[in-house]
């Protein structure tokens, strides 16, 4: 097994050093000082691992103890991820892959983004990857996904997909980027371009990764060029600034046409107006919702949170029209009092 694995990791390591035309002990790019090796690559992404509040809303979801990868994007310690992975987080810490356990503090939280920040309480020692233009990457170009574990974690992929994606958990990105094959520890992973810039980070594993009928599996990011509009602000803030979205707290699904009501968070807006699991979601003020991507957009364009949002749903055969106070879903988490 031991020599077998070691065998599969130099295949991997000359694959991905031709891919990059590069060897894995020469620079991969001179420019913005990137990581200098595939090693280094490896090395800045480390293993987060988060305790949540017992009493947090996303325990039910997600538990109270939350573990995937982390990237180093700053000399301070200053590491990004996927947001549900530190999401009502009470303590945190980082694993580097030579064996280092440091604390970490939560920094920041993003919804519409997905994006969470933590920084080391101590220094790290590890070169930052530097970001890339997530725009500039096209479908068919080949990159690689990179997960803690060392080397033995970076493989080689092919973007197949960007487009819309719409989650149902009140998420929506204009364009998340689909790679394939899928990646085994996706969550909070580096998506790298041939430049060793990173231009993505892990959220989901998906079953089809392209538009098409049949296509392959493979795993959806969110792309890098989000982060920098409000990375000041979740850094000095632990959230972005200014007017948010109206949330509902209603999971949805697409099922047979129809937009299905999964779940109501407890607590929430939509449970307190009276929606109810099974309910199916007909429209907003009398307009149909075609999707979860235009029923979201229909809510988001009735104002900021706190508007009320006059939903059409049907409940049995009874159809009704809710309007839900909404809310600013960072107020309904429960976060630390510095985040």
């Amino acid at each position: 097994m031991g020599r077998a694995r070691r065998k599969t990791s130099m295949a991997a390591l000359a694959l991905l050093g031709a891919l990059l035309a590069v060897t894995p002990a020469a620079p991969i790019a001179a420019k913005a000082q990137p990581a200098a090796t595939l090693d280094d690559l490896a090395a800045a992404v480390v293993r987060i691992k988060a305790f949540i509040n017992p009493d947090g809303r996303s325990v039910q979801n997600l538990g109270t103890a939350r573990e995937g990868s982390g990237i180093v994007i700053a000399s301070d310690g200053l590491v990004l991820t996927i947001g549900y992975l530190i999401l009502e987080a009470h303590s945190a810490e980082v694993l580097t892959n030579d064996g280092r356990t440091v604390p970490a503090n939560v920094v920041g939280y993003d919804h519409e983004t997905g994006f969470g920040l933590l920084r080391a309480a101590s220094a790290l020692g590890l070169r930052p990857i530097p970001f890339g233009k997530s725009a500039e990457v096209k479908e068919q170009d080949p990159v690689l996904v990179a997960s803690f574990g060392g080397p033995d974690m970076v493989a080689p992929v092919y973007v197949v997909s960007k487009r819309e994606f719409a989650g149902s958990w009140e998420y929506l990105l204009d364009e998340a980027i689909f790679t394939s094959p899928p990646h085994p520890a996706w969550s909070g992973a580096a998506l790298i371009s041939r430049e060793g810039r990173l231009v993505g980070v892990g959220s989901l594993v998906v079953g089809n990764a392209t538009s098409k009928s049949g296509g392959p599996p493979g795993n959806m990011f969110v792309p890098i060029d989000r982060l920098p509009p409000i990375l000041a602000d979740l850094i000095s803030e632990g959230r972005v600034q200014g007017p948010a979205r109206p949330w509902l707290g209603v999971t949805t699904e697409e099922v047979g046409g129809q937009l299905l009501v999964a779940r109501v968070a407890p607590g929430g807006p939509a449970e307190k107006a009276g929606v109810q699991r099974g309910n199916v979601v007909l429209g907003v003020a009398g307009e149909p919702a075609r999707g979860m991507a235009d029923f979201y957009r229909k809510v988001w364009s009735r104002g900021t949170a706190g508007a009320s949002i006059p939903v059409d749903v049907l409940q049995g055969s009874e159809r009704r029209r809710i309007d839900i106070p909404s809310a600013n879903r960072m107020d309904h988490l429960k976060l630390k009092s510095t985040f």
